[in-house]
């Protein structure tokens, strides 16, 4: 009987922890609309893309966002969406383009995960996969943000998204997904794939250093 008295209050005691912090008003950070990210830097020179429908934005449940497409000299363009959550607490949460591709048309055909140097002797893990409609091919390399995380996985962005909601009373998070092209004149599909994967990753590098402005730590 003290046995199961014991098990009831620790119960009930972690039941109000978890109701005390669920009612604790969210922290939101401080940071730059993502509309203010540069049109020009490295030697890539940005596009806005159209954007989104109402009713898409509505699926997504972005706060804030950018779509764009940026050009480097004569290679083609990679387009860049960025996707940012203040708050994952009320039904939003983050989108894998692994189920919104597919809607479009898209058959993810390759699907691995990258290491990318990014400076200062630091590297980050990433998805890369390669999507195919018909005879056209691109490759997308994507992951989530958080709090200085750069993750991979959409079930450890879920369960980081629940420690931080108890540890820091945050859980804005964002999606970082970059297309690139795969060229159909090469000489073989592995090179024109290595070729788009390779300016996707230069563009990263690029853009990389600057998301801490727009995804905060």
């Amino acid at each position: 009987m003290k046995i199961r008295i014991i098990i009831l209050c620790l119960f009930m005691l972690s039941t109000a922890v978890a109701i005390l912090y669920a009612s604790r008003p969210e922290i939101v950070p401080i940071r730059q609309e993502l509309g203010g990210l540069p049109m020009r830097f490295d030697g890539w020179e940005g596009r806005r893309l159209p954007d989104s429908s109402q009713r898409v934005l509505d699926i997504l449940g972005v706060d804030d966002y950018i779509n764009r497409s940026y050009l480097r000299g004569d290679s083609p363009a990679v387009s860049l969406y960025i996707g940012y959550f203040k708050s994952q607490r009320t039904g939003k949460s983050l989108h894998s383009p692994l189920n919104c591709l597919p809607g479009s048309g898209w058959i993810p055909v390759r699907n691995e995960r990258i290491i990318i140097p990014v400076g200062n002797d630091e590297a980050i893990r990433v998805n890369r996969i390669t999507i195919q409609k018909g005879a056209v091919r691109q490759v997308v390399l994507y992951w989530y943000q958080s709090q200085g995380r750069v993750i991979a996985s959409e079930y450890s962005g879920k369960i980081y998204a629940v420690l931080d909601a108890m540890r820091t009373n945050r859980t804005d998070a964002a999606l970082v997904r970059i297309i690139s092209p795969v060229a159909d004149n090469a000489p073989s599909k592995a090179e024109a794939e290595e070729a788009s994967e390779k300016e996707a990753i230069e563009f990263i590098q690029a853009l990389f250093p600057m998301l801490a402005d727009y995804l905060p730590e």
